[in-house]
């Protein structure tokens, strides 16, 4: 709308009673641009409007870049323009206000909107200089220069007192060990140690809340009590007990990271320095009106000095980072799949894994030993698997047959009763045996002896219909077993019989029952 048709109707609306926000908030404009319109009467607004036409504004020899980056990304704010701008010419010297106006009159005449988005607020009472900084990470899609995804993590720490920051990127996630070298570069970069450092519950930090007594990753406790560094763990899902930090992970998002083309890591993290200097600790914070530098270089006397610095040379490099076993003894790491021996998943639920340059290496347990070694894919759905966690099926059955007829006293009645069932089933010949050595396991070995020779003289050549067997004679034994407590004239059975079958007699009825029947009582 022209600013001339603006002044018309913010006339027309005073005159028909409407107070001045509620013209301000229709007509889409600030109070202080209405109250300026309404000083000017209608020859002065007009001459004024007139002027503006040919005026020549100083940002319009980059008005063809900024309208095709506008155009590119619609959503960029003005404070992502002018931190653009200024790192292609650090030289310009522009007003953030003129910057606004500016893209704003280039959305209006070219009709190119901007969504509204709620803004986020602060709720964290301020600290004390030097009392404490809040830490936490973040994520970020970026595009490379042959239009490719690359998924980024950062980890961000800002000083709650100054607002001033420090932001660390890595092109995989964080573990243990990068967590402690980005701390320490974030104390370099800050010149001292703050008293007091805010943490949500991340893996590479906590292992359990345990009721409130947090249990740290070892390397993590370690580093803590070596620094002297005081702890505050986040409760879940409570982003106001850390407010500054979720600020400045979404600032970083917005105006560093958003619509940046990567292409290495080392470049982004020289050119999120680069920004830090230029933009997020040099503008002035829009709570406490002040310019992070400008305070740091106060609270940065009331820090912790830095020691000297640590070495971790000799510290055995074990991750915290923990991955689910899968039901088909494989981890999923990046989108690939990695073997584990087999086994695995019915042992452990989770191993621990830690990433070298080029291999993934996988503990049972933080101090354990190595359990797997895997080279890292770099594709994406691939299954990573080493050839000595799968079965040996070239001779495996065979040598399984040969175990579980070791189980029977007629080994050979054995392997001729698992020899029917193989023919039976050899696609599940495994599973077969499997059922057949589990049930063996915990039955006494003469009912298995006698369930072998049922199930050979019934024809029953199936594990199931073994397990049925082992069941239905461990039910008639209770009730027939005779109990012989007299040891001299005990009967000697013929052909191997078991004693417990000439030791039992058939349930004998009460000639009553009979009787009943025949007269016809139920």
């Amino acid at each position: 709308m022209d600013k001339f048709e603006v002044y018309v109707d913010i006339r027309q609306l005073l005159k028909q009673g409407f107070s001045k926000a509620k013209i301000a908030k229709n007509l889409g404009i600030s109070r202080p641009t209405l109250y300026r319109y309404l000083q000017k009467d209608p020859k002065e607004m007009a001459d004024w409007v007139d002027s503006l036409q040919v005026r020549s504004k100083k940002l319009d020899p980059y008005k063809d870049k900024i309208l095709s980056w506008l155009k590119e990304n619609p959503d960029m704010s003005a404070a992502q323009v002018e931190d653009w701008l200024r790192e292609r010419d650090s030289s310009l010297e522009i007003s953030e206000s003129t910057v606004r106006g500016y893209v704003r009159k280039l959305r209006e005449d070219y009709d190119l909107p901007k969504e509204i988005r709620v803004r986020d607020y602060e709720a964290v009472p301020e600290m004390a200089m030097g009392e404490q900084a809040q830490v936490d990470f973040g994520e970020t899609i970026q595009e490379t220069p042959e239009r490719k995804k690359a998924k980024l993590y950062f980890i961000a720490f800002v000083l709650s007192h100054s607002r001033y920051k420090y932001v660390e990127w890595l092109d995989r996630p964080f573990t243990t060990r990068d967590l402690i070298n980005a701390h320490e570069n974030a104390f370099k970069w800050f010149e001292g140690i703050p008293h007091e450092m805010v943490y949500d519950q991340d893996s590479v930090i906590v292992v359990s809340e345990n009721g409130g007594n947090l249990i740290y990753t070892k390397e993590f406790e370690v580093y803590r009590q070596q620094r002297g560094l005081k702890v505050r763990i986040c409760r879940k899902a409570d982003p106001e007990s850390k407010g500054r930090i979720e600020n400045v992970v979404g600032y970083i998002k917005k105006n560093f990271a958003k619509h940046r083309i990567f292409t290495n890591i080392d470049r982004w993290n020289e050119d999120s320095w680069k920004w830090l200097n230029r933009t997020g600790n040099y503008k002035i914070h829009q709570t406490t009106k002040k310019r992070p530098v400008e305070v740091f270089q106060e609270e940065k006397h009331h820090l912790r000095p830095v020691p000297n610095p640590l070495e971790f040379s000799n510290v055995k490099p074990v991750s915290s980072i923990t991955r689910t076993v899968r039901r088909d003894n494989t981890i999923r790491y990046q989108s690939n799949r990695y073997s584990v021996p087999l086994g695995t998943f019915n042992k452990q639920e989770k191993v621990y894994i830690q990433r070298t340059e080029e291999h993934l290496l996988i503990y049972a347990s933080p101090n354990g030993p190595l359990m797997a070694e895997h080279k890292i894919c770099h594709g994406k759905g691939q299954l990573i698997q080493d050839r000595q966690h799968t079965r040996d099926r070239s001779k495996g059955i065979d040598a399984y047959m040969d175990t579980v007829a070791s189980y029977f006293t007629d080994s050979h009645l054995a392997q001729c009763f698992l020899k029917e069932i193989r023919d039976r089933y050899p696609r599940y010949i495994r599973d077969q045996l499997q059922i057949i050595m589990n049930q063996l396991k915990r039955t006494p070995q003469e009912i298995s002896n006698q369930a072998l020779e049922e199930c050979v003289d019934k024809r029953l050549f199936c594990a199931t219909d073994f397990v049925d067997m082992i069941q239905y004679i461990k039910r008639q034994r209770p009730l027939n077993v005779t109990d012989v407590r007299n040891e001299e004239g005990k009967i000697k059975p013929f052909h191997g019989q078991n004693a417990f079958i000439i030791q039992t007699y058939a349930q004998k009825r009460d000639v009553n029952e009979y009787i009943a029947v025949l007269e016809g009582e139920k």
